[in-house]
């Protein structure tokens, strides 16, 4: 990449996606496109291809998602494979009608097989069924990155995918309903903080672990692949550790500062018992994360505060 390219940022009001935006202002790339929701649907396609043909983009980073936690994905799964299929089909084909060199897609670890061997492996995509309570979230970002994958084989456009880990930090959701577990607890353990509860029922047993990744590293190993000149089609993107919902539960606890007690309800699911990512490939090729999770969760928390009180959280 040149520092005079146009780089177009699709999800540039989420968390990722701002998150790339700084990234790049700070790497002193000038010409970023970004574009709201209001300015243009992803979703349409007509909207779409008038885009790519008057801006003409030379690289496409795709973080536009539909994005929730296991309650929302429980509900609403119509929504999210319907939304997160047409809004990767549009960017990918009219990025590559359109020229552009390169792109790279974002999906998540979900896509990997519910009882896949821990850590996960690229290797191990498509071994077997996935978990049931994010099934069609997990059959959009296969379709997405097997769209990429294609691309690249037939036409030779250089359009490769990365994998993250369960992501956190300045801009994340924190909707009561729609969260993931991440922000979810920050959000409801400063609420018990402020109101002086006695007790925070935290969702399912504690026992399932699950790996996180900071926002900021997230955004600095893409920049990083978009500087190798050929990459894998697909890559593992997290931090090679992981920790009990429960330990991460009192970690945020005692951040917070919240004195009351943590209780955990068995009775509602836990979802995946573990989910790990194998990073090696990334680690061979010279990236690794930076921000350990103590660090990234008291980044957390004040942004979090910083938002709540500029009116700024996410709540959606």
């Amino acid at each position: 990449m040149n520092k005079g390219d146009k780089v177009y940022i699709a999800g540039h009001n989420g968390m990722v996606g701002s998150a790339l935006v700084r990234k790049f202002r700070t790497e002193n790339f000038s010409n970023i496109i970004v574009r709201d929701r209001k300015e243009l649907d992803l979703s349409n396609q007509e909207a779409v291809n008038a885009f790519f043909r008057a801006e003409k983009p030379d690289v496409v980073v795709l973080a536009a998602a539909k994005v929730g936690g296991i309650h929302a994905n429980n509900t609403y799964g119509a929504d999210f494979i319907y939304q997160n299929l047409i809004i990767v089909v549009n960017v990918v084909e009219a990025a590559y009608r359109n020229g552009v060199e390169r792109l790279l897609f974002l999906g998540s670890s979900c896509i990997y097989p519910k009882e896949a061997s821990q850590p996960l492996r690229e290797e191990c995509l498509l071994s077997g069924p996935l978990e049931r309570t994010n099934e069609p979230y997990a059959i959009a970002k296969i379709a997405g990155l097997k769209l990429c994958q294609s691309y690249r084989r037939q036409y030779g456009s250089l359009y490769h995918s990365v994998m993250p880990t369960n992501l956190y930090g300045s801009g994340d959701n924190y909707h009561p309903g729609n969260s993931h577990v991440l922000p979810s607890l920050v959000a409801r353990i400063h609420a018990a903080k402020v109101k002086e509860s006695p007790e925070v029922v935290v969702w399912g047993s504690g026992s399932p672990k699950r790996e996180f990744l900071h926002v900021d590293d997230m955004a600095d190993a893409c920049y990083f692949l978009l500087q190798n000149e050929n990459p894998p089609d697909l890559l593992n993107v997290g931090s090679g550790v992981d920790l009990s919902i429960r330990e991460l539960a009192y970690q945020i606890k005692n951040i917070v500062g919240y004195e009351g007690e943590l209780t955990f309800d068995s009775l509602k699911p836990d979802g995946t018992l573990r989910k790990l990512l194998d990073v090696s490939k990334m680690r061979a090729l010279g990236w690794e994360a930076s921000i350990d999770l103590s660090e990234g969760l008291r980044r957390t928390y004040a942004s979090f505060l910083d938002e709540s009180e500029r009116g700024a959280l996410r709540l959606v």
